[in-house]
């Protein structure tokens, strides 16, 4: 691949470490246009339609660093990465719960721009495989003239489909949003739609009663967790407001609706 090609429109794609299921009524709470597909055994991925990042000039980045926080300390419980370009740059962010996004970066033209330390610790939050796995991803934070923003990414994605990751045919990184929206519909994705309030909560109920963390929604546990999220959710969807940032407001009002429904589902359970 010509090294000087780069992803030209920006775009992105979010991978997430659980079925459909468990991913749908977060990615609701987004109130964003989505597309939902299985990406192989215990994936997901979601294929934006919009194109926010082009609102008021902020970046492809951080709109998608937003949507991966709030994802990942949503009900799914799963980490979220998301892959993303521009026609300057590429990149990824992870998220994993409460904890600091690590992140990624490479130069259209695939020069890395980022600490090797991230690469590892993104490898040890995916739990890959410490030696073979992290020797694989050793060449993407290497230089090589062969290889633009566009290859590194696919380098990353073939190294996690180690982990049964299969993006349907045409979910590619860099391929241009209206690609990987027909393509997307072709696989069969779900076009999420936001269901209002009410139906909003009884799916979100719904997925905690028959999801994998089922047994730990009560108790001193999810009052715990519902007062951090709310405790984080606040201030992050002021901060995004205020800066008309609609990814990290969407990542804040995601934590205040899961802080607020994991204390009310902890006290109606709980008598």
């Amino acid at each position: 691949m010509n090294a000087t090609s780069g992803p030209s429109p920006a775009g992105a794609l979010l991978l997430c470490r659980a079925d459909p299921p468990a991913v749908r009524p977060p990615a609701q709470l987004l109130r964003e246009p989505l597309l939902l597909a299985t990406a192989g055994a215990d994936w997901s991925v979601l294929v934006p339609e919009g194109k926010p990042w082009r609102s008021d000039g902020e970046s492809v980045e951080r709109v998608v660093t937003g949507w991966a926080t709030a994802l990942a300390v949503s009900a799914a419980g799963r980490p979220v990465l998301a892959l993303w370009w521009d026609g300057d740059r590429a990149g990824i962010t992870l998220a994993a719960g409460f904890r600091r996004t690590v992140g990624y970066t490479w130069l259209a033209d695939g020069t890395p721009a980022g600490e090797d330390e991230a690469m590892r610790t993104l490898a040890e939050r995916l739990v890959l495989d410490p030696v073979l796995d992290v020797q694989a991803l050793e060449p993407l934070t290497l230089p090589d003239p062969e290889a633009d923003s566009r290859t590194r990414l696919l380098g990353l994605v073939a190294v996690l489909a180690r982990t049964g990751l299969e993006l349907p045919t045409g979910i590619d990184p860099g391929e241009a949003p209206d690609r990987l929206r027909g393509a997307a519909l072709a696989a069969g994705a779900e076009q999420l739609e936001w269901p209002g309030w009410r139906d909003a909560v009884l799916a979100e109920l719904d997925a905690v009663e028959e999801g994998p963390i089922g047994p730990y929604v009560r108790g001193p546990r999810a009052r715990l967790l519902g007062g951090a999220q709310l405790a984080a959710g606040v201030p992050l969807l002021l901060w995004g407001l205020g800066r008309r940032s609609g990814g990290w407001t969407a990542a804040g009002a995601l934590l205040v609706a899961h802080g607020v429904l994991g204390l009310a589902y902890d006290r109606l359970r709980g008598h």
